[in-house]
């Protein structure tokens, strides 16, 4: 900014400040997201070491909104399976948000270079 004087905001910065808003707002939903998985990891760890302790032969085991009965080491391998898949997609989602915040910081770094303190762009 030169002299006071406002700086003329062009389409293309606008462009950069949509997609930074787009960002910001998938950023906080990867956060959720991330949120979610952490704790169903946890009810899935959590599970598994309850099916260590049981005594019982066969559990019931939830598939969408029913019970199965199962055998405990069928149990133990779903569970396993499921913590895995859970384990996948919060990389998935880490490395989303790590590009995510990547492209935030250049628009971020464009855009205070040309207009200063007069654009707040913090998430």
């Amino acid at each position: 900014m030169s002299e006071g004087k406002a700086e003329e905001v062009t389409w293309e910065d606008q462009q950069h400040i949509c997609a930074f808003g787009r960002f910001n707002t998938r950023v906080h939903e990867v956060n959720a997201e991330l949120r979610a998985k952490a704790k169903m990891a946890e009810d899935l760890e959590e599970a598994s070491n309850e099916l260590i302790v049981t005594d019982e032969d066969a559990v019931r085991f939830g598939v969408g909104e029913t019970f199965v009965l199962v055998e405990n080491d069928d149990a133990e391998s779903m569970l396993d399976t499921l913590l895995g898949e859970t384990k996948k997609e919060v990389d998935a989602l880490e490395a989303e948000k790590k590009e995510l915040q990547g492209a935030m910081a250049e628009l971020k770094e464009k855009l205070y270079k040309k207009f200063g303190n007069s654009i707040n762009l913090e998430e």
